[in-house]
């Protein structure tokens, strides 16, 4: 079974569907499962030193105070439901998160998902700027990616277009919100749903029997 995931790294409901998928996949163990990353940046526009987060969130949204607040609130006890842990008491900077994807897509595939991972825990449980160079190096060189091999890639030029490439290609092909998940090239799932709808949905994708194009 393929999976394509598109996403962003400081979208918590990214993180909160990404557990829901991960939770149905473990209910279908008898099956390979290859996963494909895609990046989906909400603000390319953030600089790299970030702004701070809750006026940021507040201009972007045009709400008070009191109803971002109730926002993360919301977040917060579907990420408890789910079993993920998003402290926005943490989150001092809404980031520009186009590096944290450089170093996705240069992660080796036997890591990639736990790479995925560490960067949604170094925002929403440690309060980090993903978008910081040494930040993103630091989480890249805990699974094992060499360090100064790392620094070059993700200071390529190439690299970094490629990622803006996806995330404008992924919005010219319909997708305006995520996170939003392709099964074998034609199931699609928008939003982060239950663990339940997951299953239903990765049940009736296995059934088409669609091939896979890895």
């Amino acid at each position: 079974m393929l999976i394509d995931i598109f996403h962003d790294t400081v979208c918590p409901w990214c993180r909160i569907g990404k557990k829901h998928l991960f939770d149905a996949l473990a209910q279908r163990q008898e099956q390979e499962v290859h996963i494909r990353w895609h990046p989906f940046l909400l603000d390319n526009t953030v600089p790299a030193e970030g702004y701070e987060f809750r006026s940021f969130m507040q201009n972007r949204k045009g709400i008070k105070a009191e109803e971002i607040q109730q926002i993360f609130d919301n977040a917060q006890r579907a990420g408890e439901a789910a079993g993920v842990k998003l402290d926005f008491d943490k989150i001092r900077l809404a980031v520009n998160t186009k590096l944290s994807h450089q170093l996705i897509a240069l992660a080796p595939a036997n890591v990639k998902n736990d790479v995925v991972e560490a960067i949604y825990q170094a925002y929403f449980e440690d309060g980090l700027n993903i978008g910081n160079f040494d930040v993103i190096v630091a989480i890249g060189t805990a699974y094992q990616m060499d360090a100064s091999e790392l620094k070059s890639q993700l200071n390529d030029r190439a690299v970094s277009d490629a990622v803006i490439a996806e995330s404008t290609f992924a919005r010219l092909n319909g997708i305006n919100s995520v996170p939003f998940f392709v099964i074998n090239d034609k199931v699609k799932v928008n939003g982060s749903h239950s663990v339940e709808v997951f299953l239903e949905t990765l049940n009736r994708a296995a059934l088409l029997d669609i091939p896979a194009k890895i």
